[in-house]
């Protein structure tokens, strides 16, 4: 089979051959027939998630058909259509496990890091952790639902009861993100990179009450901010732009050094937290939400030999919505 693989950090994609997998006892063996594209995939080529076994196979956001089972499959079918998101396998028997937060496994495995991801032809999971996904959703919309979706909801739920909520960094999650919280009843605020005017009147047309760039202040105070930019000099700005008992939550597995601020941005009991990796769980609620509100993912679609060009697009953040590729 054909798969686009890293093969060190700071290297472009190869397309290679290699040899077809097989599933073993819990896995299935999926066709792939989409794969979002992630920031999380660009830390992954960089260099920047630590002891990386490259070569790897990137792509996280995986839509696949089922062509064969191992035999300790159960409830998943050959021909069954499932999404395999970040969360690729836990331990079960650790602290975090036992306390219901997998999330934080100590030994866990994460699709497209320490297991091959979706960026091929085909791709071996572990049925356990797939996800059935709304059928009317097609494949290219469903597959940035496996990761913008997930961890963006995960960010919306750690953000509280918030009202006016800012989101820095309009990409794949925030676009998804401001549907889910406009249906809400929610007032979503947008910072894109600095004279951004096109990802700001993307995100205008939406519904976005403000957009502008990160480096100026909302017009009313925000009762929490999520950063999907995965820029530590962001947090300063975002404290001062949350009210008192506000809320920062940081969405990105891999962020720049946070630069030292003076306490008063901090003080009022505002606070700051980090949003790590995703839960079973949290997917099966993402899931329903979805399909209730109908989400509709913007998408640019790039064959699987363009998956160099679907991350240099992405790193110069000159795309609206998602990239997906399809092989």
């Amino acid at each position: 089979m054909y798969a686009l693989r890293s093969h060190g950090a700071g290297t472009l994609l190869s397309l290679d051959t290699i040899a077809r997998p097989q599933p073993r006892a819990n896995e299935v063996l999926l066709e792939v027939l989409a794969c979002g594209v992630c920031r999380t995939d660009l830390h992954l080529v960089d260099g920047e998630l630590p002891n990386a076994p490259y070569p790897v196979t990137p792509g996280h956001e995986i839509v696949g058909r089922v062509v064969a089972c191992g035999p300790a499959v159960v409830g998943t079918r050959i021909g069954d259509r499932v999404g395999v998101p970040w969360l690729g396998h836990t331990c079960g028997t650790c602290k975090y496990c036992r306390m219901g937060m997998e999330n934080l496994c100590d030994n866990a495995r994460f699709t497209s890091y320490t297991l091959e991801g979706g960026y091929a032809q085909y791709v071996v999971a572990d049925a356990r952790y797939c996800l059935h996904l709304p059928t009317r959703d097609s494949d290219i919309e469903a597959a940035p639902l496996l990761c913008a979706g997930l961890i963006g909801y995960r960010a919306y739920k750690a953000a509280g009861e918030a009202t006016q909520l800012g989101l820095y960094g309009f990409g794949a999650a925030a676009h998804l993100l401001t549907q889910i919280a406009l249906a809400d009843g929610k007032a979503v605020y947008a910072f894109t990179r600095p004279g951004d005017l096109q990802s700001q009147s993307f995100a205008r047309n939406l519904g976005a009450k403000w957009s502008g760039g990160s480096d100026q202040s909302p017009p009313e105070e925000l009762d929490a901010a999520i950063l999907f930019a995965p820029a530590g000099d962001l947090i300063p700005l975002a404290l001062r732009a949350v009210r008192k008992g506000g809320r920062v939550v940081c969405a990105g597995i891999h962020m720049s050094d946070i630069p030292s601020f003076p306490y008063k941005l901090l003080w009022g009991e505002r606070s700051i937290c980090s949003v790590a990796n995703l839960t079973r769980e949290d997917g099966r609620q993402f899931m329903e939400v979805a399909a209730r509100v109908a989400l509709r993912p913007h998408v640019e679609v790039f064959n699987l030999a363009r998956g160099n060009e679907a991350l240099a697009r992405l790193r110069q953040g000159a795309l609206d919505g998602a990239a997906v590729l399809q092989p």
